[in-house]
């Protein structure tokens, strides 16, 4: 299938990994990145251009899209986001193929303000296809317009995240008794604050954590950085307990990390949801908590158990072979679900 894909395509993103699934499935796929038309030190004009949908990068963009989609002629349009993607644009690449599939993919919640645009709103209705992560964003987005809303399970890079031989040298540059990977939220430091009052040792990886409530503790080591790629693997695979805070302000019943660890072989102390527990078996392919309390106890039990953590991620690796929750999988069942649809 001819794809024209629109993305913020740097290297590390969940966008770029979507992408090259696609192309390892065979498709022929042609990337259009938006990260060039709003580098670094524009990020202040990005986010006017974003909300409001003007400027003369946003114009430029949008002119190269179409002009690029008229040249490649494809047969679906991938756009991630699109929270930059006019409305008119959208009809303009519409307008040069009379069976063209206009696709949105988004793994946020887009009832959050702080994901919707103008343009993202205008766009709802001329989408062929939107695609979620999110369970309670199929009744709300079909409520603003959209036709057709379809539901994914996160998934993780087959490539990337999957077990790999940890050295010492691994261990110290990239290892914990306890760690998050993540950006800093008020709920996120209470509980690692109330493991760290108990006598754990938590490090913490992300941005936005430099004026956390952690930030003097003893049992806690912040790193003020994200990481992406190798990196993030090298974290889940050297760390005895591998944290899966949610996202309070996304509604989240799941995030990419829920399938990342797992299928890293890695062990996952995650919050208890009715998706998380129909991803993975409680206390046989991850371990839950729905209190800092709770959260306490399962800490210092499995810290305490190397071979019990070992068995569970054993089983939450095999679960996610045996329920194909990588990408690319998930990538193939829904464009051949939509294809059959729209043929």
């Amino acid at each position: 299938m001819r794809i024209f894909y629109i993305g913020s395509l740097w290297e590390g993103s969940n966008c770029r990994h979507r992408f090259e699934a696609l192309k390892e499935l065979g498709h022929v796929v042609c990337p259009f990145d938006i990260e060039p038309y709003f580098p670094t030190f524009y990020r202040g004009l990005h986010s006017l251009s974003r909300q409001l949908g003007f400027g003369p990068r946003f114009l430029r963009m949008n002119a190269e899209i179409v002009k690029c989609v008229t040249a490649f002629e494809p047969a679906l349009i991938w756009v991630d986001k699109g929270m930059l993607i006019s409305p008119k644009v959208l009809m303009a690449c519409r307008a040069t193929a009379q069976r063209m599939i206009l696709l949105n993919y988004s793994p946020d919640d887009m009832m959050n303000p702080h994901n919707q645009t103008r343009n993202y709103l205008g766009s709802l209705n001329i989408y062929d296809v939107l695609v979620t992560t999110k369970p309670h964003n199929i009744a709300e987005l079909k409520a603003l317009g959209a036709r057709d809303v379809r539901l994914v399970n996160n998934s993780y890079h087959e490539k990337l995240h999957r077990p790999i031989p940890i050295t010492e040298e691994d261990r110290k540059r990239y290892g914990a008794r306890v760690s998050f990977v993540g950006f800093c939220e008020k709920e996120r430091s209470q509980s690692i604050l109330s493991l760290a009052n108990a006598g754990m040792g938590v490090r913490v990886w992300g941005p936005g954590w430099e004026n956390s409530i952690l930030k003097a503790h003893p049992n806690i080591q912040l790193e003020y950085q994200a990481l992406w790629g190798k990196e993030y693997t090298l974290v889940l695979c050297a760390s005895d307990i591998n944290l899966c805070f949610l996202r309070k302000e996304n509604r989240d019943t799941s995030t990419s990390r829920s399938v990342e660890i797992p299928a890293c072989g890695a062990f996952m102390l995650a919050e208890r949801t009715s998706v998380h527990k129909s991803l993975f078996t409680e206390d046989v392919e991850a371990v839950y908590f729905g209190s800092d309390d709770e959260l306490v106890v399962k800490a210092k039990y499995y810290l305490d158990n190397l071979e019990a953590r070992k068995k569970i991620a054993i089983g939450g690796l095999e679960r996610c072979t045996r329920s194909g929750y990588g990408q690319k999988k998930m990538l193939d069942d829904l464009l051949t679900s939509i294809i059959m649809h729209y043929k």
